[in-house]
This record gives C-alpha cells, sequence and structure tokens, in this order.
C-alpha cells in the first residue's frame, strides 16, 4: 500500500497578489472547480490503494491546511509542521521518518507529490504511479518525468538512458534549466523529461541514501523528530533543531548522487503552474484567447489573462497582458514578464507594506476576517464564526471591541457574565475585559466588529484558554 506525502511549503510569490506569505498557492483555487491546488491533490489519489495522506507544510498555515484536509474528507491526517523552510530533501526525510515508526518493521512505500501541481489526467497519473511501484518495491529510487510538448525553459530536465519497462528509464543525469535553444534541442531528441519533484521509494531506501550522501541532514531531522510535540492532528518538531538542518534540495542531496535513481515518463497534463503565464497556458480561453474570470468586461483584447475577484474590470485594446485583481492590491503585467513578480514582492517586503504577507481576509482556525476600514485610533473587520467554533479567551490591553450581529447567534463572554446575541443586536467590550465569542448555532455566524483604541495590532492579545492549542 502506497503512503502519499504531500509537501505544501512555499510561498508562491511568483503569484502574487493572489498569492501571499500567509496564504500561498497551494491553498488557492486557481483553475476552474471547488477544489484548492492541495484539495485536487489530495482528490487524484481517490481510487488508489493508499493509506491517508501525510501533510507537511509550515507552522503558519497549519490550521488552514487542517481545514482543507477536513473538506477533503481526511480530517485525520497527520500533519508534519516545519518551524522554517529547509528545502525538500529535510522535508522528505521528516515524513519518512514518521512512516517508518508509525510502520513497525515494514517498509513503506512514499509516493512523494506537491501541493501546488495541475494534473489534468487523472488516470494517466495513476497509471505511472502503478508503473513505478515495482521499481520502489526492487529499491529504486523513482521520480516521474514529464513528456515535453514544447521546449520549456523554466523547469529543470532528466536525460533519459536504458529503458528498464514500458515507460520507465535509468537515468543518466539532472539538467538545470536550459536556455531556448538548448531546450529545442531536449524536445528533438526525445531523450529529455522535465522534472516534475514527484517521487516513489521506499522509506528506508531513502534514508539509506540520505545517509550515504547526506548524513548531516539525516542526523538534524532524526535529532528534530526525537523532540516532537502532538496537538490535535499536528506533530510538532523542535524548532531549535530543525533549525541546524541544512537546507537542500532532494536532486541535489540524493537524486544526482544515488546509484539507484529511475524515471518514468508521464503524460497527464501536467504543470507546476508557476507564473501567471502558465496559468493562461493550461486555462479555457475563448475565442480571443482570453481565459476570464469574475466580473470582466474584455473589449478588443485578445491573449489576456483576466481575473476579478472583488469588481468589475474592463479591458480595451489590449493584448498579452496578465491583469489581476484583488481587493487589495491589482498586478498589470506583459506576459512575457511574469517572471518579475518576485522583484515587486520584494519590494513591498522592503518597503515594510503589508500585502505581500496577507489578503484582507485572513483565515483563522475558527473562521475568517475581513479588515473592511481603518484609520487611525479605529478599525472595522467582518467576521465570520463558523459553526460550533470559538474563539480564544482574551484580553486586550489597548482596544476596546463593539460587536453588531449580521446573522446567526453569538454566545458571549464579558466579563463574568455569558449571554446570547442575536441578529441586530450588538454588545460592548471594554479595554482590559476578559472576553470569548462563541457561535452555539449550525448556520455561520456573521458580525461586525469595530476596534477602538491607541493600538490595534494584531498582538494585543493574552489568550487565558484556546482550544486550538494557540498561546
Amino acid at each position: 500500500m502506497i503512503h502519499p506525502v504531500i509537501m505544501a511549503g512555499g510561498t508562491g510569490s511568483r503569484l502574487w497578489p493572489l498569492s501571499r506569505q500567509l496564504n500561498p498557492k497551494q491553498f488557492l483555487k486557481l483553475t476552474d472547480g471547488p477544489l484548492s491546488m492541495l484539495q485536487s491533490t489530495v482528490a487524484r489519489l481517490d481510487g488508489m490503494d493508499a493509506q491517508k495522506p501525510l501533510l507537511i507544510c509550515n507552522e503558519e498555515h497549519r490550521f488552514l491546511a487542517a481545514e482543507q484536509m477536513r473538506q477533503s474528507g481526511h480530517e485525520d491526517s497527520c500533519i508534519i509542521l516545519e518551524p522554517c523552510g529547509r528545502n525538500t530533501a529535510p522535508a522528505i526525510a521528516l515524513a519518512a521518518l514518521q512512516l517508518c515508526e508509525s510502520a513497525g518493521g515494514d517498509d513503506p512505500l512514499m509516493l512523494v507529490l506537491a501541493a501546488d501541481h495541475l494534473i489534468t489526467d487523472v488516470d494517466a497519473f495513476q497509471a505511472g504511479v502503478a508503473k513505478a511501484i515495482p521499481l520502489a518495491k526492487e529499491g529504486k529510487l523513482v521520480t516521474f518525468g514529464i513528456v515535453p510538448h514544447q521546449p520549456e525553459t523554466g523547469y529543470g530536465y532528466i536525460h533519459r538512458s536504458n529503458e528498464l519497462a514500458a515507460d520507465c528509464y535509468s537515468v543518466d543525469s539532472f539538467v538545470e534549466k536550459p536556455d531556448i535553444e538548448t531546450a529545442k534541442t531536449y524536445l528533438e531528441s526525445g531523450e529529455y523529461l522535465w522534472n516534475s519533484g514527484m517521487f516513489l521509494f521506499s522509506a528506508r531506501q531513502y534514508l539509506a541514501e540520505l545517509e550515504l550522501h547526506r548524513p548531516d541532514i539525516l542526523s538534524a531531522c532524526r535529532a528534530a523528530m526525537a523532540d516532537t510535540s502532538e496537538d490535535l492532528h499536528f506533530i510538532r518538531v523542535s524548532p531549535e533543531l530543525f533549525a541546524n538542518c541544512p537546507s537542500e534540495s532532494i536532486d541535489y542531496a540524493v537524486m544526482e548522487k544515488t546509484d539507484h535513481a529511475v524515471v518514468v515518463s508521464l503524460d497527464a497534463g501536467w504543470s507546476d503552474i508557476g507564473s501567471w503565464s502558465a496559468l493562461w497556458d493550461v486555462s479555457e480561453k475563448d475565442s480571443d484567447g482570453n481565459s476570464l474570470s469574475g466580473d470582466v468586461i474584455a473589449h478588443q483584447t485578445s491573449n489576456t489573462l483576466v481575473r476579478a475577484d472583488s469588481r468589475l474590470v474592463a479591458t480595451i485594446g489590449v493584448d498579452d497582458l496578465v491583469l489581476i485583481e484583488t481587493n487589495d492590491a491589482i498586478l498589470v503585467a506583459h506576459k512575457d514578464k511574469v517572471q518579475d513578480v518576485k522583484a515587486v514582492v520584494e519590494q513591498i517586503r522592503n518597503d515594510g507594506r503589508h500585502e505581500h504577507m496577507n489578503h484582507r481576509e485572513v483565515y483563522r482556525p475558527w473562521g475568517v476576517y475581513d479588515s473592511i476600514d481603518s484609520g487611525p485610533r479605529y478599525q472595522v473587520k467582518r467576521i465570520t464564526v463558523k459553526p460550533g467554533a470559538k474563539l480564544s479567551v482574551q484580553m486586550h490591553h489597548h482596544r476596546a471591541e463593539h460587536w453588531i450581529i449580521v446573522s446567526g447567534t453569538a454566545r458571549v463572554t464579558n466579563g463574568e457574565k455569558t449571554y446570547l446575541v442575536t441578529e441586530n443586536q450588538s454588545t460592548y467590550i471594554p479595554i482590559g475585559q476578559v472576553h470569548s465569542l462563541e457561535n452555539p448555532g449550525v448556520i455561520d455566524l456573521e458580525l461586525i466588529e469595530v476596534q477602538s483604541g491607541s493600538y490595534l495590532g494584531e498582538d494585543d492579545i493574552v489568550r487565558y484558554e484556546d482550544r486550538y492549542g494557540r498561546k
């Protein structure tokens, strides 16, 4: 039986302003359909002889990841939390160590997947995994190479060698991202595949290869996993010990050094959606080559990607553009220049702004809030609390809060008193008052919160009790 391991780290800055540091692309719905990239990755496993997936993500994304796994029917899946990013070789080592501990004396097969890849032909994907299983059982480290249909400079390549079985080859070499002329020669030769970053191998074989080629990484990961803490379905590794681990990709640490690398060619409509132009490539388009999402009027517009999330966007007489509108930022770029989005994100960060960090809407384990308006001494939020959810019992030193219920019913603890507040009613929480907010009903609780005071930062909070394990 296969043990899927889904890597859901990373910030996806090349898809700004939709992707943000606290809500990166793997948790977004980028293509048509109701599922996020992570949820699509999970759904791709349906019908396979596989265990429940194990997820690896950043500490700051834990509740977003857990909620999307719950929506996918995997609320009991184990989630390993990385206190800091250390690239794919250590992340996979953490998963391998966890699976070996859970498996006792068995040697589980790990199917390592990225949470932010698109695969349109699920049957071809599952058939490719089936071809890889016998090789992985023989001790091979299998990577999946994507059959290229055009020269591509944004991917690394795998030069395949001898055919071992149908669509299965030994690996001659891993090749860095080429220039366009080199990419054309790769395509013409028929011997090169795109490096997908997906793998299948036994957990113990991977650890043995890591011990051989990068014992420093394995030693650091073992130390971090020996000092874990668990709450809910989260496994927290030691922040101090994991911080000592070198940062290295699995390709550099293991795959380029091992004698046991093989590649299975895969033609399954794969894309890593690494840029806005890549999303335009895989999106459905109208007769003018436009991919339009949201409230859009496109007049004399061609070969353009427009995404409108919160208002009407109109274009006139443009070609080969990307236009992304969110409720706090707008990106306009030529499709040939979208790789430079990372430079914009870096400038936002260097300028001390916040638009690289999060959207106006911020997800919490209990629901979501949207910062509607703010001024020097006030802030207005629209808050949604899920049925049965409760915010922490807390206190603020610098702000008072006024809650107006729009729909649903709130159970409010305000000092020594606990009472219900319903639609069109309101309540006031003074500065320094211990309080909490809960939704005891079966529908969402919607309210408007007006904060007033000398300091309105999210760090002005003292938590006394929290069911989600937050400090």
